[in-house]
């Protein structure tokens, strides 16, 4: 009568594990059916056109490839300045005045000298003539003995000195001539017009300064033909081996980084700049400005183009491996396939053979969770 009690409370014990077991069962047959098993999908991008290009970079600034600094060749108060900063002018437009009353005052005295020089050239003239009738009558008079040998070396002395008179006033004319001509040309020189046609980027004196134009020409402002920019790109001494005059460059501004502007470098300055022990080589190029969007002293992100391949196949870098490609099927089974590469940089690899536009390449890539490729987990299949 006592065991039937026991045997009542083992019951519920095997029941339990029994339970447990078919829940355990349950659980592991969800976990497979439900991709418990299965391999995490492959990161793959199909072939595809573009273009390659392998580049070196630089940092630039933007300067006018043509520029004059218009200067003062007198002296003189700044009376006029017939410009302002940013005004288009052309080449013989006036720019500015100089108080011109000393330079009038001189090249009218001059003018007054000069004038009466050539009075006394026509009186010189008057005396030579008569110097020479006057020896030619003595010579006459002479022949037939009318005469004494005094009288006529005399009139030969007159006639010799009344012809250096005349020399020596029209050396002096010439002198003053020249004097006026220079004169003249300071009295010019207080209008001061623009050498060349552009665009006035700076003016440096003010109107009503004192010039002073006697050891230096003050500069009174810069005139710059903004048509055409050049760019000076700072290259590091490690890239600097692999540019060439010629080779095609494009840049973009901090404004407006979408557009590039395409130009050809033109040379290197053979001597570097150091700054803080970083050695760095001018690169030189010209860019077309007709918009006149690019101005002086712009920062430029430059890009020289080392080799380029325009609408190619291109694969990513990262799905390249030794000259091989994994590529994906329609079936979803994974092949390695030998690939010709060309041209690549950091990004893209041109396929020169080895697949087809379209087709699906595996990336390489790194899982940080698990330290290994996204490609080993059917690495298996491919043995």
């Amino acid at each position: 009568m006592a065991l039937a009690p026991r045997n009542r409370r083992r019951w519920p014990t095997w029941f339990g594990v029994f339970t447990g077991l078919v829940i355990l069962a349950a659980g592991g047959w969800w976990y497979f059916q439900n991709g418990g098993n299965k391999q995490p999908p492959l990161n793959t991008i199909e072939v595809s056109r573009g273009d390659i290009q392998q580049l070196v970079s630089a940092t630039g600034v933007l300067e006018p490839s043509n520029y004059v600094d218009v200067g003062a060749q007198v002296s003189g108060q700044l009376e006029t300045i017939h410009v302002r900063v940013g005004q288009t002018v052309s080449q013989g437009d006036l720019l500015a005045e100089i108080d011109p009353t000393v330079y009038v005052a001189k090249v009218d005295a001059t003018r007054a000298q000069l004038k009466n020089q050539r009075a006394q050239l026509d009186d010189r003239k008057a005396q030579l003539r008569l110097a020479e009738i006057q020896f030619q009558r003595q010579s006459n008079l002479f022949k037939e003995e009318a005469t004494t040998r005094e009288s006529l070396q005399t009139a030969e002395a007159s006639l010799a000195s009344a012809k250096a008179q005349l020399a020596m006033l029209e050396a002096q004319i010439e002198q003053t001539s020249s004097t006026l001509r220079a004169e003249e040309a300071n009295l010019g020189y207080a209008r001061i017009y623009a050498p060349m046609d552009g665009t006035v980027v700076s003016i440096e004196a003010r109107q009503g300064q004192t010039l002073n134009a006697t050891q230096q020409a003050p500069v009174l402002m810069r005139i710059a033909d903004l048509a055409t920019m050049r760019v000076r790109a700072q290259v590091s001494e490690a890239d600097v081996g692999k540019l060439e005059p010629g080779m095609r460059v494009y840049f973009t501004t901090l404004g407006d980084a979408e557009r590039k502007v395409y130009g050809e470098l033109l040379y290197i300055e053979p001597t570097p700049e150091v700054t803080n022990n970083v050695v760095l080589y001018n690169a030189l190029f010209d860019a077309n400005n007709d918009d006149g969007k690019l101005l002086p002293n712009m920062t430029a992100q430059v890009f020289f183009i080392q080799s380029e391949a325009l609408d190619v196949l291109r694969v990513p870098v990262s799905s390249v491996q030794r000259g091989r490609v994994q590529v994906l099927s329609q079936a979803g089974q994974v092949e390695w396939r030998d690939m010709v590469a060309g041209v690549s940089n950091r990004v893209h690899t041109e396929v020169v053979s080895g697949v087809k536009e379209g087709e699906k390449v595996v990336l390489v890539s790194r899982d940080p969770r698990s330290g290994s490729s996204n490609t080993s987990n059917f690495r298996g299949m491919l043995r």
